[in-house]
């Protein structure tokens, strides 16, 4: 099916992961502070760009350090689609958790409908993203499903706990 040199199952999977988890992480954090919808959509957008560029940033050096290292694995290891497949996979699959919010003017939806809706959809993302690792590395897509909503589920639990605690010292 994607025939070439480069292995981008790794950079996509570890993009797309980031992404959901980081920017939903800060849809949790606002809405366990009880902070405007506003705040979700500049944070959550700055986190997306910011944090997807830094992340492609990082893999295009590493990449560069690894060649730098065994001049040998340049044949296998392309730090310019390195660095592409995960911003790409970072954006597409972290603007995810903000969809929900994107569209709720529209909507009418109300706020407390609009973050169930943005935990839906992110659970859905990270199914989705285990589900097809495990298609390509032949393993239980249900289960790598399963593990990569589990593990965004508890990094959201962090965050929305820690949002709501901070909130609730400064109120």
């Amino acid at each position: 099916m994607f025939k070439s040199n480069y292995n981008w199952l790794p950079d996509f999977v570890y993009g797309s992961i980031d992404g959901i988890i980081t920017t939903f992480a800060v849809v949790s954090a606002v809405e366990g502070g009880s902070l405007p919808v506003i705040i979700i959509l500049i944070m959550g957008f700055a986190n997306l760009f910011a944090d997807g560029f830094s992340m492609a940033a990082s893999k295009f050096l590493s990449d560069k350090a690894e060649i730098d290292q065994d001049p040998k694995l340049s044949k296998h290891v392309n730090p310019v689609l390195g660095a592409w497949s995960t911003f790409v996979a970072f954006i597409i699959l972290g603007s995810v958790p903000l969809s929900a919010y994107v569209i709720q003017p529209w909507l009418g939806l109300t706020s407390d409908f609009t973050f169930k809706l943005a935990c839906v959809l992110t659970l859905l993302a990270l199914f989705f993203v285990g589900f097809w690792k495990g298609y390509f590395v032949n393993k239980n897509k249900f289960y790598e499903g399963f593990e990569t909503m589990l593990v965004g589920a508890i990094a959201a639990c962090i965050s929305y706990g820690i949002g709501f605690y901070i909130e609730s010292l400064l109120s």
